[in-house]
């Protein structure tokens, strides 16, 4: 506290010089370093004051404090772009779901640069770096036995010629009776529903009767990390960076077993899965959305690794 009331009283004229920029902005030996990811804004809309301060706001206020410490910073973030909300959009508006991304990606854009959000890249999810880095990752899991596969019942529209993802169909709540529930959760009760739960279900874009009809997913088997899981969360938590509330969340989750995790989706519109079987699948966006930090920052620099495969500095 002396020192800063020392440097106060020195006026501007006490401070370090402010660092030069560099462009690329990449780690350099000997210094504090900080990577700083705000959460990928979901696309299929026009952004609003709560996806400021959800999203960007709080990790732009650090990014300013690191870069007036002239700690080497870098701050990335971008859109979130796959998933089955992008696709009901884009039919909703008469688009391709690439159409209706680069439109909101633009408007995203916008209205952060109008606020004066400070990213040194803003990019996107629909990338090839997106498909290359997110591919890669399932073929690593895959060669070291963290994959495996079953069956899961799914409702498909003969009609339509395609399994119906969560939010491609509705009908009665089983829980309250709501007559417009989604095959996901239901905006009265707030439950969430199995798609193949749902009683009197529709096609939402046909409005035909689908069919129970059993399908072949790939999961990612979470048991076989349970182990090293607990034990990286204890080191962890002994460190104290965690906020009370997300360590009772993770034990739950602990405390009742993890359970093998579903990665695929019968869509078209994400990231194709690269594996002989399931090639007319892409990635469940849960699966491929956060590997989205990663590729936008490749999408900056040919050189990410150094920021994302670097924990010495």
């Amino acid at each position: 506290i002396a020192a800063a009331v020392d440097i106060w009283a020195q006026g501007p004229a006490a401070l370090p010089p402010p660092r030069q920029p560099r462009t690329p902005v990449l780690p350099v030996e000997g210094e504090r370093n900080v990577l700083i990811t705000s959460a990928l804004p979901y696309v299929n809309n026009v952004p609003h004051l709560g996806n400021i301060i959800g999203c960007v706001l709080s990790a732009d206020t650090f990014a300013r404090y690191c870069r007036l410490r002239n700690w080497n910073t870098l701050f990335v973030c971008g859109t979130d772009e796959y998933g089955t909300a992008t696709e009901t959009r884009a039919l909703e508006e008469g688009l391709s779901p690439q159409e209706l991304c680069d439109r909101y990606h633009a408007v995203h854009a916008e209205v952060y640069a109008w606020f004066c959000i400070s990213f040194d890249h803003f990019g996107r999810t629909t990338t090839p770096q997106q498909t290359r880095i997110a591919q890669d990752i399932f073929q690593r899991l895959l060669a070291r036995g963290f994959l495996l596969q079953d069956t899961l019942e799914q409702l498909r529209c003969e009609s339509c010629g395609r399994y119906l993802a969560d939010r491609f169909v509705e009908g009665t709540c089983p829980f309250c009776g709501y007559a417009e529930a989604r095959g996901d959760q239901c905006d009265k009760c707030g439950k969430l529903i199995n798609a193949v739960e749902l009683k009197n279900p529709q096609c939402k874009l046909c409005r035909g009767v689908p069919v129970v009809t059993p399908t072949q997913h790939l999961f990612l088997d979470l048991p076989k990390l349970e182990g090293r899981l607990e034990a990286w969360l204890e080191r962890t938590w002994a460190a104290g960076d965690w906020t009370a509330n997300a360590r009772h969340i993770t034990r739950t989750w602990l405390r009742d077993g993890l359970k093998p995790r579903c990665i695929t989706r019968d869509l078209t519109w994400g990231t194709p899965v690269p594996l002989d079987g399931f090639r007319d699948k892409v990635f469940y966006v849960w699966f491929d959305a956060p590997i989205g930090y990663l590729s936008i920052t490749a999408n900056y620099t040919d050189q990410w690794e150094c920021w994302w495969k670097n924990p010495q500095q």
